[in-house]
């Protein structure tokens, strides 16, 4: 069975920094792409970036370029997203997902999540 443990999460000041790491199991983790989805309170799931198998393909939403880093260890079967210049606008539970297509309207989550909070 596929699982996905989202950690790393927390509150943090704006401008301040995050960790999240995702460890996967159930499955052959390293010839799937990986993404990172994050769903506000009151709103639909929103795709944050997303990472190819071999890690040579990473993609951002555009509000997170160039803040957000997605990587990947394929010996550790873990997905990570370095979170920078973290801003309000970024708090929400962030979830890690197999594949890299942006979610449907009827998008499950397959972990917990982690929630990160931006705030003073």
């Amino acid at each position: 069975e596929e699982q996905l443990v989202e950690s790393g999460g927390g509150l943090v000041q704006p401008g301040g920094s995050l960790r999240l790491v995702c460890a996967a199991s159930g499955f052959y983790f390293k010839t799937q792409g990986m993404s990172w989805v994050r769903q506000a309170p009151g709103k639909g799931p929103e795709w944050v970036a997303g990472i190819s198998s071999g890690g040579a393909t990473i993609k951002y939403e555009d509000s997170v370029r160039g803040r957000f880093t997605i990587s990947r260890d394929n010996d550790k079967n873990t997905v990570y997203l370095q979170m920078n210049s973290l801003k309000p606008e970024d708090t929400a539970v962030y979830y890690c997902e197999i594949g890299t297509r942006p979610p449907s309207s009827s998008w499950s989550p397959r972990g917990q999540g982690t929630q990160v909070t931006v705030s003073s």
